[in-house]
């Protein structure tokens, strides 16, 4: 069982991790959502947005980046659940930027 000051610890920890990643996510036009944490079990729960709805390697931007990041840095993490925001359509998305990998149409 952990105590107050160290679950509010491990999310100060994880919101500042989330910042510093964001600023490479948007420099292609996305943007990276923490939508819940469970820092008792350290489940957590990301979401893709923007230009990464379009974006061929969505998916690995969300398990070879994000998690992979999340977990090295933060030891009590142990699982990172990713989706991405499929309210926003593909023109829309690929009008926001794209990656250095996405396909051009």
């Amino acid at each position: 069982m952990i105590t107050d000051e160290e679950r509010s610890s491990r999310l100060a920890h994880l919101e500042e991790l989330i910042e510093l990643i964001r600023p490479a996510v948007q420099a292609d036009g996305g943007d990276l959502v923490l939508l819940s944490a469970d820092v008792d079990t350290g489940v957590i729960e990301v979401q893709l947005q923007g230009s990464c709805s379009s974006c061929a390697i969505s998916s690995t931007t969300l398990q070879a980046g994000v998690q992979r990041i999340l977990q090295e840095r933060l030891d009590w993490v142990t699982e990172v659940l990713g989706s991405i925001d499929e309210d926003i359509d593909w023109e829309t998305s690929a009008a926001m930027g794209q990656g250095g990998y996405t396909p051009r149409w």
